[in-house]
């Protein structure tokens, strides 16, 4: 850059600085010098390289390549130096590298986490930096979010759990015919010991099933899950008896509000007012003793017009009840999968633009990218906890220690 470019340079600086205008990107006066520095670091790098391999190759140069490289501050042109026997290679801007600046690449992952489609980001790139990326490459940096991934997934997990939900959400996906099919998420979520939020694992599987929920816990057993005190789940058949066969102490309590309305969809509209303030008086009920007779009021008034619903609550009673030996401030935890299913709102906030995933691992990467965002507000513990962690003490003696 001569004397008067570089006094160019300034005086349109200062005018863009006056006005509020970015002094790099597209347009800014500072975009040159960007360029002219990456140019003249890649020549003192060629520099370099011809001295060390001359004397042994008689290595020379043999011209220039030029290309676009996109930065957070928008394109620039450079133009990388060859040499004759093809043995350079840059360090500053890599061979085949079109990108340039791990903020651009964090600025696509973050724009890919919530929620926004391919031509969205690309529109956005646009209008903000100057820069131009294809839907490939944005796709491809999305890809670099796997490393990170695998190491989430294998992650040590504590020894202990006091309180752990576990549910699936579904989703719509390409399998390797093209053919769309479903896919379930389990998800494991849990308090740890200081009341604070954690996603224990996320797992896809082809539909939810207690036989793959197995498997899941195995998993956390084996990434050093030693003791689950209390895991709230919802009516699926057989799911109790999958988590106790690998966490056999654990106390599963079945999700209240899932079997109200599995029942509800078997009850008359006309009747439904009536049975649900009727079926109230069971699961609001202060003791266990004082619920079990309120079932058997229920029974005799709805028995004979709905005997498949009454045989569900006392098929499921066992695990249903389980909530009525706590405490008011654990029961409220516990009776409902509610914590989990919210967080399943905050994911399908994310993926509702996304109709049909193309395969299995562009589900995943958007759905983990979603709770890495998710997580960030997960700071505080549980409210009460200190109090409701006294309680699982006293209630679980050795199995949990708070001091």
């Amino acid at each position: 850059m001569t004397q008067e470019e570089y006094s160019k340079m300034l005086a349109e600086a200062r005018n863009q600085f006056k006005s509020g205008i970015p002094l790099f990107g597209k347009d800014g006066a500072f975009h040159r010098v960007l360029e002219d520095f990456l140019n003249a670091a890649l020549e003192g790098e060629m520099d370099s390289h011809i001295q060390e391999t001359k004397p042994l190759t008689k290595n020379r140069r043999n011209g220039k390549m030029p290309k676009q490289l996109q930065t957070e501050y928008g394109p620039v042109e450079i133009e990388t130096p060859r040499d004759r026997d093809g043995s350079f290679s840059p360090e500053i801007v890599q061979k085949r590298q079109t990108i340039l600046a791990e903020g651009l690449s964090d600025k696509i992952i973050s724009l890919y986490a919530t929620g926004q489609s391919m031509s969205d980001i690309q529109a956005f790139l646009e209008e903000n930096y100057g820069t131009e990326i294809s839907k490939e490459t944005i796709s491809n940096i999305t890809e670099k979010v796997w490393p990170e991934i695998k190491s989430w997934r294998s992650r040590s997990l504590d020894d202990v759990y006091p309180i752990v939900w576990m549910d699936a959400i579904h989703y719509k996906v390409r399998d390797e015919k093209g053919a769309t099919v479903s896919r379930a998420i389990y998800n494991v979520l849990a308090l740890d010991k200081e009341g604070r939020k954690d996603l224990l694992g996320m797992y896809v599987s082809q539909s939810e099933g207690a036989n793959f929920w197995l498997s899941v816990l195995t998993d956390l057993q084996n990434r050093g899950v030693k003791d689950i005190l209390i895991a709230c789940v919802d009516g699926l058949t057989g799911f109790p008896d999958a988590i106790q066969s690998v966490f056999p102490k654990t106390d599963v309590q079945l999700c209240i509000v899932h079997q109200i309305r599995n029942s509800v969809k078997y009850v008359a509209s006309k009747n439904q007012k009536a049975f649900l303030a009727d079926l109230k008086l069971v699961y609001a009920a202060q003791t266990k003793e004082k619920a079990e007779t309120e079932l058997d009021s229920l029974e005799a008034k709805w028995g004979e017009q709905y005997p498949i619903v009454i045989k569900s609550w006392r098929d499921k009673w066992d695990n249903l009840s389980r909530y009525f030996q706590y405490t008011e401030a654990i029961r409220r935890i516990i009776y409902t999968t509610n914590i989990v299913e919210g967080y399943h709102r905050q994911v399908r906030k994310i993926t509702k633009t996304k109709g049909v995933f193309p395969n299995d691992d562009a589900l995943y990467k958007l759905v983990y990218l979603a709770y890495r965002n998710i997580r960030k507000k997960w700071t505080q513990p549980q409210q009460n906890w200190g109090m409701t962690a006294q309680q699982l003490a006293i209630k679980f003696g050795d199995r949990f220690s708070i001091i």
